[in-house]
């Protein structure tokens, strides 16, 4: 079982630091897509129609794909304060109940997105002509890397494991 739960952690591992760097990529290149809007609307006095639908897909994707990361590694917002006053089990049963709500969300998340994508698929973005369910495909990803990278943390805090990013840290240093 010890070995499995490597290997697993290890393929979440790789798929957490895939979403970093697209996420970064995507903020790359969104600034560089706002950046040709601005330059085409003040200097060449010609706004360019496809960049604010693009800019506004790539935020979607690295937003999404960013909270998730930031799921796994745990560096979401949050109030630490009343579960550090709390003995031990409590704090650990605050820990399960978060983080089995955070999961259901993304899963949540999951399964609308995808509704909301099949729905609008034969639509069309008009500036772009792709089709309009593409804008809810990062709530498709998103939402379903959070719920696994989730579900991760619950199943080390059920084992009474350390959690995989504090571990990756640790092996880093």
């Amino acid at each position: 079982m010890h070995q499995m739960l490597h290997r697993v952690r290890r393929v979440l591992s790789l798929l957490s630091s895939a979403a970093l760097y697209l996420s970064g990529a995507g903020l790359i290149a969104m600034t560089i897509v706002v950046g040709w809007q601005v330059f085409g609307r003040y200097i060449l006095n010609d706004t360019p129609t496809w960049s604010e639908p693009i800019a506004l897909q790539l935020m979607a994707w690295f937003i999404l794909l960013g909270a998730a990361v930031g799921v796994r590694e745990s560096v979401h917002l949050g109030l630490d304060l009343l579960r550090h006053m709390v003995p031990e089990w409590a704090g650990r049963l605050m820990d399960l109940v978060n983080l089995g709500l955070v999961a259901f969300f993304g899963g949540a998340m999951t399964v609308y997105g995808l509704q909301l994508a099949i729905g609008t698929w034969t639509a069309t973005i008009p500036v772009l002509g792709i089709p309009g369910g593409v804008d809810f495909l990062p709530l498709v990803g998103g939402g379903a890397l959070i719920a696994l990278f989730a579900a991760e943390r619950f199943v080390d805090i059920l084992l009474g494991v350390k959690p995989a990013a504090d571990v990756e840290i640790v092996e880093t240093l």
